[in-house]
């Protein structure tokens, strides 16, 4: 199973995606920005700039690529379930990366945190990232595009406990999961 855990930054994807953690047996924490950070140590600056202006890496064909690829090898080497906390937000990458996650295991699901811009601020605030810094930047952008296009199941997170979201993904996977096994 791969499960997809999607959202602004400050949405709240790293602390479900840690608490899934405990809660999904045979799983583990794959984070698709440590090789969104590799792609770009790697790539030379030209290629850099002509890919990606804004420095996204999410912008470079590689990142995809290899993110699809990463998750591919972690599947075929040590069989665990996947939990992938990362902002997806351009429609066009989100169904390359969520395809191809299907490709690799038929049981891929993807959630969408959503909250909203003032949640997301004051969330950003505690975990002390600097006002206007680059994910304040991305907050709007996000926002819009979850509202915009289809992004597939939304969950809201202003004023919902974790341990209710955790209930609402796990609650959903157990249906899912006993669809799947009766469907085959």
């Amino acid at each position: 199973m791969i499960i997809m855990i999607n959202g602004a930054f400050g949405a709240g994807k790293t602390t479900i995606a840690t608490e899934l953690l405990i809660k999904i047996n045979d799983s583990m924490i794959f984070d698709p920005e440590m090789v969104g950070y590799m792609v770009r140590e790697i790539l030379p600056e030209d290629i850099r700039k002509k890919e990606s202006r804004s420095g996204d890496f999410q912008n470079y064909e590689l990142w995809r690529v290899l993110t699809v690829e990463t998750a591919r090898k972690l599947k075929e080497q040590y069989g665990k379930n996947l939990i992938v906390p990362m902002t997806l937000r351009v429609p066009e990458y989100f169904t390359y990366i969520f395809n191809g996650f299907k490709n690799i295991d038929e049981q891929t699901y993807h959630y969408c945190l959503k909250a909203s811009k003032e949640s997301i601020f004051e969330r950003l605030r505690n975990r002390g990232e600097e006002e206007g810094n680059w994910c304040y930047q991305q907050t709007d952008k996000c926002l819009k595009a979850f509202e915009e296009h289809d992004f597939g199941e939304y969950i809201k997170t202003d004023h919902v406990e974790i341990e209710d979201i955790i209930k609402t993904i796990v609650d959903k996977l157990t249906c899912r999961a006993s669809y799947h096994e009766h469907s085959h």
